[in-house]
């Protein structure tokens, strides 16, 4: 018999990092320096014990089962009625539960502190550590309330429940619950992101503002929230409507879920087909002007979109620093290759301009909130391009975060295919980079004083990096020529791209550590290389590296 000894040496593990898990997800420069910058650091005792529950191993347990255990439709029950409902897992009601009890989902509009809804970004960039399914609800419920205020009766009902920080689940009466989420439903099979299009009909009922909605959704995602804000053909055009999941009496509104969606990540997040027959919507906003009402929301779940691409940015950067530090190949740590260490560096940099543009946009919506024209104008153009941009750099940044960890990273235990499954979602959620670039060059043309807002904000670093004052000339002179001119919509990409380095190096140069904003500016302006990790050798790799990892 051979003794056991000789097989079990084998199996010794070294040269592997350990658990991540516990971790500060709070411990970012970046981000603690904004949330100060933009007025919120009354904060920051509270974010960071969220950060630390945030990179606890029970939540990042959570963030597992949510992913892991799917949501499963149900709709009839055991005696044949129709119930459309959606079981989660327990786990993805602990997320849900801490993200509204922290004030992530609506709480901020019920906030008279100045940087409240500083703050609320501020706790999705530290609990986005997590995992990015449930943050749709609460966006959704976040960016609800100001369309809702197009109907102030409405609004007088549900805004003290959709602001309250009580997760209470399950379909009752909405007045009867303690705490409300809210959903939306706007695409339609045949129109996708071409709203008017839309064929769902909203018939009058004869009661003031009540009507019957007929038609089909194609994406509507969390179907078990409470409220949702529907658009639909009433006979004056286009209009909005609030559609309660159970209406006043209890009865069950018609909201028949056909399917729910096999999507690439986002897997923990129920996205749904319903399907209204005789379902009850009260008109928010004016007949017809449906799409004008709805923007509202729009404009802030956009902007969650930014949020959630930068704290999948920070997840990753910070997954991959910590397998760098502890993992050992060709004599060294990889962290202290020198290549390796231009790679984290430059991930380091542009998860810092996220962070930094999130923010920024985030004290927009604070100041303009509280009656800042020229924040509501920055707002306006700002929101779509860092939507577009930070969005689209979210995939490359996960593929290569994943790369770091080498054959590690591309096993589903490691937890970096979530992320880089998840990684394309925000560029497609709330209109795909084509519809936000296009609404760029929209805003241009029918609101001079976005350009202008934008071009203070840019003007503002003047004199801090040449290269981005020469950026900077360069776009002035084509945000003068874009608006209306022949062409534009095929360049619209390039000119929004630009804007958005422009806007994250006036940031950096203006607020971070010089070592930052000079990698930024010596490759986003300079000429440099197109993959990450094309710092150029001068770069202080150490400086950028001591802030970026906790």
């Amino acid at each position: 018999m051979v003794p056991t000894a000789l097989f079990s040496a084998t199996h010794e593990v070294t040269n592997q990092p350990p658990p991540i898990a516990p971790y500060d997800a709070s411990a970012d420069a970046a981000l603690l320096e904004g949330l100060r910058r933009e007025g919120a650091g009354w904060a920051e005792a509270d974010l960071r014990r969220l950060g630390r529950h945030a990179g606890s191993p029970e939540a990042q347990r959570w963030a597992e089962e949510a992913n892991a255990v799917e949501p499963v439709l149900r709709t009839h029950d055991r005696y044949g009625n129709r119930v459309d409902e959606v079981d989660f897992h327990p786990s993805w009601h602990h997320l849900l539960r801490v993200a509204v009890a922290e004030g992530n989902a609506g709480s901020a509009w019920a906030d008279d502190r100045p940087g409240a809804h500083v703050a609320r970004y501020a706790g999705l960039l530290v609990w986005g550590h997590t995992e990015a399914g449930h943050a749709c609800p609460v966006a959704m419920t976040y960016a609800v309330v100001p369309a809702l205020r197009a109907r102030p009766d409405l609004a007088a009902v549900y805004e003290p429940l959709l602001t309250s920080r009580v997760y209470d689940p399950g379909l009752r009466v909405p007045t009867t619950k303690r705490g409300l989420l809210a959903g939306m439903g706007m695409t339609e099979k045949q129109g996708g992101s071409d709203v008017r299009t839309n064929t769902t009909t909203a018939t009058p009922t004869g009661e003031d503002g009540v009507h019957a909605l007929r038609g089909h959704k194609w994406f509507t995602s969390a179907p078990m929230c409470d409220l949702f804000l529907v658009l639909a053909q009433a006979p004056g055009g286009l209009s909005c409507f609030l559609v309660p999941r159970v209406l006043p009496d209890g009865t069950r509104n018609p909201f028949r879920v056909q399917r729910l969606k096999d999507k690439l990540g986002n897997r923990s997040n129920a996205s749904s087909e319903p399907e209204f027959d005789g379902t009850l919507g009260w008109l928010v906003g004016p007949e017809g002007r449906g799409v004008r009402t709805i923007v509202e929301m729009v404009n802030c779940t956009r902007l969650d979109c930014v949020a959630g691409s930068a704290a999948l940015m920070r997840k990753a950067l910070v997954e991959a620093g910590h397998h760098a530090a502890h993992r050992v190949a060709f004599g060294a740590r990889l962290l202290d290759q020198p290549l390796m260490r231009n790679v984290l560096a430059d991930l380091a940099v542009e998860s810092e301009a996220a962070t930094a543009l999130t923010l920024r946009l985030a004290g927009a919506v604070d100041r303009a909130a509280r009656g800042d024209e020229g924040e509501r104008a920055f707002r306006r153009i700002a929101t779509a391009v860092g939507k577009y941009w930070v969005a689209k750099r979210a995939p490359a940044f996960a593929a290569e975060a994943l790369e770091c960890l080498g054959g590690n990273g591309y096993v589903e235990d490691s937890g970096m295919p979530r992320l880089y499954r998840e990684a394309p979602l925000n560029s497609i959620w709330e209109g795909s980079g084509n519809v936000n670039a296009l609404d760029v060059l929209r805003v241009l043309g029918r609101e001079p004083s976005a350009a202008e807002a934008l071009m203070a904000e840019l003007a503002a670093a003047r004199g801090g990096d040449r290269r981005l004052d020469a950026a900077v000339a360069r776009i002035g002179a084509e945000l003068a020529g874009a608006a209306g001119a022949a062409g534009a919509a095929t360049q619209a990409r390039r000119l929004v791209e630009r804007v958005a380095l422009a806007l994250q190096g006036s940031l950096l140069v203006r607020h971070a550590p010089a070592a930052v904003a000079d990698a930024f500016c010596a490759t986003r302006f300079g000429g440099g290389g197109y993959a990450f990790g094309t710092l150029p050798a001068g770069a202080d790799f150490a400086g950028i590296l001591a802030r970026a990892l906790p």
